[in-house]
């Protein structure tokens, strides 16, 4: 077997699988790592691509991972409130992961010399700064909430962020982080775990009811809006950054669309879509009710300015292109995946 020059952990996550498909097809070397076999592993494998089943949490286990040969390692591994199959409040899961793997990984990355590895982190670190309506840069101080089911998850993938400036600065590796806002894309928003238990998310609910035709609540301020992007957009910032000659990139990119969605505008455009052409669904506000929206918007000019990475995905082209993922039916079986991680029982990946 060749060696693969690119490694992509927790290639079985959202991002992970579109990256690993699309490296693939692109021509890209590439060796999958996750926790073990799943339908996204074997579609993988099926297409051609090397597979490994590595828990980043046991550093013994990297031994099956190559020494040499290796140009760039992503690592998209991490668990997080919505894929947590358990009780999300336990500490003991997200630092394993989040916090113990990625140490591990930058262990792996030094003892052979892989210097170029990027990793993915939510926007949770800055949650303190959403409310006051400017537009967050790479500079702007972190402000975590210790309160809510998102606090441990923001400490430990905080912790691993400051591992890897650690290493950027004592062993001269050339790490990157990549803070992302929510990231829509077919397969990953129909569902996501409360505790465990599956619950369908606004966005799938909406399209539901928009292809049947049904009734479309909106709670809230249906003006409040945030920042979110494409699966596919920042599949193509990550490659543009492992492509980078520069060695000396590193440091934390905002990857986003830089602009505010509003409830209204995803309604409008989702109806717009994926609603019927003989019925047009009842839109229903109810102002009373509490929305989930976070307000968030985040400067993307250093992406742009040092990357060449701009979106290319207009909210209502995310939604072409993900009705087109639907129809196709190549990659159904990602549907309901979070529903499928609490029967199974498994924590999931970026």
């Amino acid at each position: 077997m060749t060696v693969p020059s690119i490694i992509v952990t927790g290639a079985c996550g959202f991002v992970g699988f579109y990256l690993v498909k699309q490296l693939h097809e692109a021509g890209y070397p590439v060796l999958a790592v996750d926790k073990g076999l799943t339908d996204e592993a074997e579609y993988l494998i099926k297409s051609g691509i090397s597979f490994a089943a590595v828990d980043i949490t046991k550093e013994e286990e990297f031994d099956r991972l190559p020494k040499d040969g290796i140009s760039a390692f992503i690592n998209l591994a991490c668990v997080q409130p919505a894929n947590m199959p358990t009780d999300e409040s336990d500490p003991a899961i997200y630092v394993s992961v989040n916090t113990l793997g990625v140490a591990n990984i930058l262990k792996y990355c030094r003892k052979n010399n892989i210097t170029k590895m990027l990793h993915t982190i939510s926007h949770r670190n800055v949650q303190g700064l959403w409310e006051r309506g400017e537009k967050i840069t790479e500079d702007s101080p972190r402000a975590i909430k210790y309160t809510g089911k998102f606090s441990l998850f923001s400490i430990s993938e905080s912790a691993a962020a400051d591992i890897i400036e650690y290493y950027n600065q004592q062993h001269g590796m050339n790490c990157v982080i990549f803070r992302l806002p929510s990231v829509y894309g077919f397969g990953h928003h129909e569902s996501f775990l409360v505790n465990g238990k599956g619950v369908k998310t606004g966005l799938g609910v909406f399209i539901e009811n928009a292809a049947a035709g049904k009734p479309i609540e909106v709670w809230g301020d249906p003006g409040r809006g945030r920042d979110v992007i494409y699966v596919k957009d920042v599949v193509a910032a990550i490659i543009l950054a492992i492509r980078n000659e520069n060695a000396s990139v590193s440091g934390t990119f905002n990857i986003a669309s830089g602009v505010a969605l509003s409830l209204q505008e995803q309604v409008d455009n989702i109806v717009k879509v994926f609603g019927r052409k003989d019925v047009s669904p009842q839109i229903v506000y109810k102002p009373e009710k509490q929305n989930s929206i976070d307000p968030c918007v985040y400067d993307i000019s250093k992406a742009n300015r040092i990357l060449g990475w701009q979106p290319q995905y207009s909210f209502e082209n995310m939604l072409i292109d993900y009705r087109a993922e639907m129809e196709r039916g190549e990659l159904g079986f990602l549907l309901n995946r979070k529903l499928r991680m609490a029967t199974e029982g498994t924590s999931g990946t970026r």
